[in-house]
């Protein structure tokens, strides 16, 4: 590390002000605060002291992430050996070290390249708009590049890849000035252009099949029909053929982060612990989602069979229980509705934007027959209206404060 640190300072003069390369010092400063500590301070008052800068903030939420990003790559490898029969692995089989390892490397293979694509694409526009402005590039799209890849199906072209995190950086963050000023969260607004551009490829039954000298065609990876979309065709009748500890562990099938809840709520552990994700945020979420669902359960119809006899089989009898487990409410409650900046400021604030947010996915769930899901959209909505319950929270904060006081 010696070595390094002094062969950065021997060429940091070319990037500095007045060096041959002073407009692309932002490029050399992303390099250089990546692996070490910035030996900047601040000269002149009024400032913060703090432990905690941006960076370190970035860094915790990525290890928050690990346990969700490692099985997703394990269980993405794990559904494909069970897909593929000359695997010659099978649901009830115990799962051995060797499966183990075989499942993660599998899944490293196929989302390593999406990553990849994920972290040149959106860095490059990342560090066009640095160089432009001649500021340093911040850290936010270290996170930004992590959960993109675990947001879309594996089964994704990488173009489409590359043009959904382009989307995403430019028009959900730098448009707006950068990290820190952007009002919704550039990941989620990627993979909403693409599910609008590309429905094909982000939703439905996608098949992908390469062919193998050694068996002809062989299932490199697949993913059927959702368990949302199961549900929203058969209702309760979809959980004869589905296990509720499945889906909490994330033994399903799915887009790589949305099949765990367990390895969310480790996620969600580490960010309430540290203080970097909002517990507001995420408790209220919940109980918006247990609430909208209760109230759903408490309404919803009994559907008539051909021969005159009711039997609770419509998606509105779906348990929160399973709300909780299926799709991308797990992942989205932790990582995507607790983002900092795109999130509500305020802490009554906090908790109105989670509840909403909850209840908004169970109605675009269970009352949208075009799009079994509805995180996604409900965190971007509320992205958009969280300004204003900051805006009101506050202003309702101060009526009462001058109320008191007697000055209104």
């Amino acid at each position: 590390m010696k070595f390094l640190r002094k062969k950065l300072d021997a060429v940091a003069p070319l990037f500095e002000k007045g060096g041959k390369f002073e407009k692309y010092y932002p490029l050399y400063e992303a390099g250089d605060s990546f692996m070490f500590s910035s030996a900047h301070r601040t000269q002149s008052g009024p400032h913060v002291r703090d432990v905690i800068d941006l960076k370190r903030m970035m860094t915790m939420v990525v290890i928050a992430l690990m346990p969700t990003l490692l099985w997703a790559m394990f269980n993405h490898g794990y559904q494909t050996q069970l897909a593929n029969s000359s695997y010659g692995l099978t649901a009830d089989m115990a799962i051995t070290p060797g499966i183990i390892c075989d499942s993660l490397w599998m899944g490293l293979l196929k989302f390593l390249p999406i990553y990849i694509v994920t972290v040149v694409a959106g860095g490059t526009i990342e560090a066009i708009f640095s160089v432009v402005r001649k500021h340093e590039i911040n850290e936010g799209f270290l996170v930004t590049s992590m959960l993109f890849p675990l947001i879309v199906p594996a089964s994704i072209p990488l173009w489409q890849v590359a043009v959904g995190i382009m989307f995403g950086t430019l028009i959900g963050k730098e448009v707006f000035g950068g990290t820190g000023m952007n009002i919704l969260n550039p990941a989620l607004t990627g993979r909403l252009f693409l599910f609008i551009a590309y429905p094909a490829q982000i939703s439905g039954d996608v098949w992908n099949i390469y062919p193998s000298v050694e068996s002809g065609l062989q299932v490199d990876g697949h993913t059927g029909a959702t368990a949302l979309a199961e549900f929203y065709t058969n209702g309760a009748a979809a959980l004869n053929d589905m296990n509720w500890m499945d889906s909490f562990l994330g033994l399903t099938g799915g887009s790589f982060a949305e099949t765990s809840t367990l390895a969310c709520l480790i996620g969600a552990v580490i960010l309430i612990a540290t203080g970097i994700g909002s517990w507001r945020i995420m408790l209220s979420t919940l109980l918006g989602m247990i609430g909208m669902t209760l109230l759903l359960n408490f309404f919803a119809p009994p559907e008539v069979l051909p021969d005159g006899s009711l039997v609770e089989h419509h998606y509105m009898f779906i348990d929160w229980t399973w709300h909780l487990v299926v799709g991308g409410f797990a992942f989205g409650t932790v990582f995507m509705a607790t983002d900092p900046v795109s999130a509500a400021q305020t802490d009554t604030g906090k908790w109105i934007y989670g509840a909403m947010i909850g209840i908004l996915t169970i109605i675009v769930r269970v009352l949208n027959p075009a799009y079994p899901e509805g995180m996604m959209i409900a965190i971007i909505f509320m992205n958009i209206f969280a300004p204003t319950i900051d805006y009101y929270v506050v202003k309702a904060n101060i009526t009462r404060r001058e109320k008191r006081l007697g000055i209104q």
